[in-house]
């Protein structure tokens, strides 16, 4: 039921036949392990609204040949953005995250944003423009999160990067 996107809905309303439940108990029952288990099976593939520094199942899944591999998200705070720059924060995923290296793994999101709270501006990162200094480039190595400027950028002083990955 599940494994069909086109079916990861589930109706509010349950409607049973039951026409005297006391004497089809095992009949209700069914209906309401089938329930329940819908339920399970439908949440566990939603997707998370949780953004933490610490891993989890985000609820994402990427299918491969009827194989489900879950995705795991992580948030970095990566704090101010640098002058003109390349500079890396450790992101910890790999032998010291979720088991296995980081060549193990199959990213799927590198995405963030800062803020430069004294003129109240805000960024998405990676960050693209017309004028290429302008631009913030974001990347990811085998144990940082990298940020590039082109530009003096370290007025963003609040700067969260997402990362999510599964193992393939």
């Amino acid at each position: 039921m599940a494994n069909n996107p086109a079916d990861a809905f589930l109706n509010t309303t349950q409607v049973w036949n039951l026409p005297d439940p006391a004497k089809d108990t095992s009949n209700f029952l069914t209906q309401l392990y089938y329930a329940l288990n819908s339920i399970s099976l439908l949440l566990n593939i939603k997707d998370t609204g949780q953004y933490s520094p610490q891993e989890f199942t985000c609820g994402q899944q990427y299918v491969f040949n009827q194989n489900p591999n879950q995705v795991i998200r992580k948030v970095i705070d990566f704090g101010a953005l640098p002058n003109t720059a390349a500079k890396s924060v450790a992101h910890g995923i790999g032998t010291a995250g979720a088991g296995g290296t980081i060549k193990d793994y199959t990213f799927t999101r590198i995405y963030g944003a800062s803020s430069d709270p004294t003129n109240r501006l805000f960024i998405p990162l990676p960050y693209a423009s017309t004028t290429l200094a302008n631009g913030v480039e974001l990347s990811l190595s085998d144990t940082n999160v990298v940020v590039t400027t082109g530009i003096d950028r370290s007025a963003f002083t609040k700067t969260y990067i997402v990362i999510e990955w599964f193992k393939f």
